[in-house]
């Protein structure tokens, strides 16, 4: 009987040590398919109605992920000092996988920050923004670059001042284009 009370009492220590510790959930969400109920965070305006590539973001306080109508708004978020939550991971469209500009896909997420974009070319955003047009192929983005204007860049050379800075949508509205033209 003795071996039995020494071994609960062990059994209790062991949890009250682990239960002083705090732990820290490191694995990263999946990302999920895009489904007609996603409204975007900032215009709460159905995703899928809005042409181009799209952002979905997990945010540590949140169970859902937080929904961009444009790319450039999900990396603006990312790259903002002012958030309430940590971001776990932000996924981007494929746009190399993508069916058109106007079906950019459901469930052809990548990394964010593992994708090429193409940053200044004529391409417009479901926001009616200049976009920053993801893909995860190099060869692709640069193709894209080529047919359409503008530089590759990795996430990393993305800067906060670039996604963060006022744009002219007068101008933008001007030169719309679909990836399919």
């Amino acid at each position: 009987m003795k071996q039995f009370h020494a071994l609960l009492l062990a059994f209790f220590l062991i949890l009250l040590v682990g239960c002083g510790e705090e732990t820290q959930v490191t694995s990263v969400p999946e990302p999920i398919a895009l489904t007609e109920d996603a409204a975007g965070h900032y215009c709460q305006m159905i995703i899928l109605d809005h042409p181009g590539p799209k952002a979905q973001m997990f945010m540590a306080a949140y169970l859902h992920p937080l929904w961009f109508s444009q790319v450039r708004d999900g990396l603006a978020r990312m790259k903002s000092a002012e958030r309430t939550s940590e971001i776990q991971v932000l996924y981007v469209n494929d746009m190399g996988a993508a069916k058109s500009w106007q079906e950019p896909g459901v469930d052809n997420w990548i990394k964010a920050d593992s994708a090429f974009y193409v940053v200044g070319s004529d391409a417009v955003g479901g926001m009616g923004a200049p976009e920053f047009v993801p893909f995860s192929s190099r060869d692709k983005a640069d193709q894209f670059a080529h047919a359409r204007g503008g530089n590759v860049l990795a996430f990393t050379d993305i800067s906060a001042e670039s996604v963060l800075s006022p744009i002219d949508i007068t101008q933008s509205s001007q030169k719309i284009r679909t990836m399919d033209d």
